[in-house]
């Protein structure tokens, strides 16, 4: 084994570069430097014993000991060349010449060197080339031919060996001519099982990988057929592989990126480089087979490398590696969300500064106005009647004001969870009442029929008395805001076993449908800033959605621009502290299509003193 290592590593180092890294190639230019060098180098070692046994060589013993020299320049030549095929071409050249110089001496074709022309293909097909293989056959034939044609003519020389010395020649040269086709078979078979270890090697490697790897590489034609796919597309899409050959992966891609799907794999079967995202159907376990669902999946498609021939004959075809990038997609939707989101607040933001400086600005400068009026009465000459009535509207500027900061800390409360339901027996009919008295005033000012509908029956509730009054006061006074003159504002309640059930409708502007999705969102107003006729925070609704949420109740918006609004709020008649649930606010444009809910968080709220409710109402306008 250190014999055969050392001449390995000596055939290695004698190795053309380009031959150095396939194996295949590497165990052909050594099965072909071997033999060559090994026999030229032992021959020559014999040389001198031959001439001390033999006596003064022959003119044809000094031609077959001359192309001794042939094998080491061949082995030069594939050294410094890497040509492995010319090589070849050069060895039958050779090979045949010794044939015909030694032959054309001693007998044409009755030569016993004669029979070695058929050695000259079989040596050929070493090269494992149909060129080499057919120019090795041409030229044995060739050769043969002549031979023939010189012995017809009587061209060759005479010869004066007897016949038994004849005999012995030509079984000399079938012997040796065997031998050396025995050996050429073994070198053949040789190659042929290096070349099959290689393979086996090779293909279990590139077994390993597509069973292993979790990427799936598929072979498809031009029109996205699938001719071969890799194990692993069953753990992607959980179906077997063969139901996805031919078009049954073209099947599974979704409708809208089929498109994009076939135009990638027909670019990358004209020569291009291509890269797609698509989503692909999997299908899902056996017992939720109706919830298949997508997944998305890069895949970098390249035409497959092919002989010229079949390029010739066909279209390329494309080879495939599909990537599941489903979290990636899921993170980059995460990231858009988020960046709504972000940009939402920011124009949240930008709305409230814009209404906060218009809703503190007025009041503010009407209360320093005529303060400053007052405080300058001697010289303004002032009456009692105007100083009253300057005082007056000092309060209404101060009330609009306690009423703006007042919803602002409510809604803060509400959103920090320092609000606390105080819940005790009420009857819901009073302070109904009670709430539409006050803005009785404001409805007959604005020119609005303020209709009121509650049964003497209803029950009495368990819960805050002040959050239905805050509630019932944001409902109506919106509703009266938003109300042309000459509209009307229904009012009505009524009571099941287990819920009370309010109604505010309205027959003023309504919502429009992309600000209906936004109702209850803190500081959003229906409609453009620069749009605004009414005063407002924009907290009205949300204070009202957020009240209604922690009564663990349910807040309904239905609404169509231009024709009005109706508000239904449904509240437990018997409240409960929350343990974990939840509270729903439904938007809908009066169309049984469009309903669409909207999840409200309900929050466990730490326990603050109670204070005494506010009857001044949160003149807010009406929002989304």
């Amino acid at each position: 084994m250190t014999v055969l290592s050392i001449i390995r590593d000596c055939l290695d180092a004698l190795l053309h570069p380009s031959a150095r890294y396939d194996a295949l190639t590497r165990a052909r230019h050594r099965a072909f430097m071997a033999p060559r060098l090994l026999g030229s180098l032992a021959a020559f070692a014999a040389f001198p014993v031959y001439l001390v046994l033999r006596g003064a060589p022959s003119a044809i013993e000094v031609l077959a000991f001359g192309w001794l020299i042939a094998p080491i320049l061949l082995s030069w030549f594939l050294s410094r060349t890497g040509r492995y095929e010319g090589a070849h071409v050069l060895s039958s050249l050779s090979l045949a010449g010794l044939i015909m110089a030694i032959a054309g001496t001693t007998g044409g074709i009755e030569s016993f060197a004669a029979i070695w022309l058929v050695v000259v293909p079989l040596e050929a097909a070493l090269s494992a080339s149909r060129r080499v293989a057919a120019f090795a056959s041409l030229l044995a034939l060739s050769c043969a031919g002549i031979l023939i044609l010189v012995s017809q003519f009587g061209l060759s020389p005479a010869t004066d060996t007897s016949t038994a010395e004849r005999g012995v020649l030509m079984a000399f040269g079938v012997a040796s001519a065997t031998l050396y086709a025995a050996g050429l078979a073994f070198g053949a078979e040789s190659l042929a099982r290096t070349s099959v270890t290689l393979l086996s090697r090779e293909e279990e490697r590139y077994r390993l990988l597509a069973r292993n790897m979790s990427d799936v590489i598929s072979r498809h034609q031009r029109n996205g057929a699938v001719q071969f796919i890799s194990p692993a597309a069953e753990a992607m899409l959980g179906m077997p592989v063969g139901q996805l050959l031919g078009h049954g992966l073209f099947d599974r891609v979704h409708v809208a990126d089929r498109p994009a799907y076939l135009t990638a794999l027909s670019d990358a079967a004209r020569g291009d480089v291509r890269s797609v995202e698509f989503r692909l159907r999997r299908e899902p376990d056996g017992s939720e087979r109706e919830r298949a669902d997508f997944i998305w999946v890069e895949m970098r498609c390249r035409p497959l490398e092919q002989d010229s021939l079949r390029e010739a004959a066909a279209e390329l075809e494309v080879v495939a590696v599909m990537r599941d990038v489903t979290d990636r997609k899921l993170g980059e939707q995460a990231l858009d969300q988020a960046r709504s989101a972000a940009e939402a607040a920011d124009a949240a933001k930008t709305r409230f500064l814009a209404t906060m400086s218009h809703e503190l600005r007025t009041p503010l400068n009407a209360i320093i106005g005529f303060s400053e009026m007052i405080a300058q009465e001697q010289t303004m000459m002032l009456g009692a009647a105007q100083r009253k009535e300057y005082a007056e509207l000092i309060n209404a500027s101060g009330q609009h004001l306690l009423s703006v900061v007042n919803g602002i800390l409510d809604m803060s409360k509400m959103e920090s969870g320092n609000f606390e339901i105080a819940s005790e027996p009420f009857a819901p009919r009073a302070q109904l009442m009670h709430c539409c008295n006050l803005l009785a005033l404001k409805a007959r000012e604005n020119g609005v029929d303020l209709v009121t509908d509650a049964p003497q029956d209803l029950p009495v509730m368990t819960g805050d008395p002040r959050a239905l009054k805050q509630i019932v006061l944001n409902l109506v006074a919106n509703a009266i805001k938003f109300t042309e003159r000459g509209g009307q504002v229904i009012v009505s309640a009524s009571a099941s076993a287990s819920q009370l059930t309010l109604r505010v409708s309205d027959t003023g502007v309504g919502i429009a449908p992309d600000d209906l999705k936004r109702v209850g969102a803190p500081f959003f107003q229906a409609g453009q800033t620069y749009q605004r006729r009414h005063e407002g925070t924009g907290l009205g609704l949300s204070i009202v959605k957020s009240l209604v949420a922690l009564h663990l109740g349910e807040l309904t918006v239905q609404s169509r621009l231009g024709e009005g609004t109706s508000v239904i709020v449904k509240l437990p008649l018997v409240y409960t502290p929350p343990q974990a649930k939840g509270s729903d606010l439904k938007v809908s444009d009066n169309k049984a299509s469009d309903k669409k809910p909207v999840e409200s968080k309900v929050t466990t709220l730490n326990p603050v003193p109670r204070h005494e409710p506010q009857d001044q109402p949160a003149l807010v306008k009406k929002s989304a």
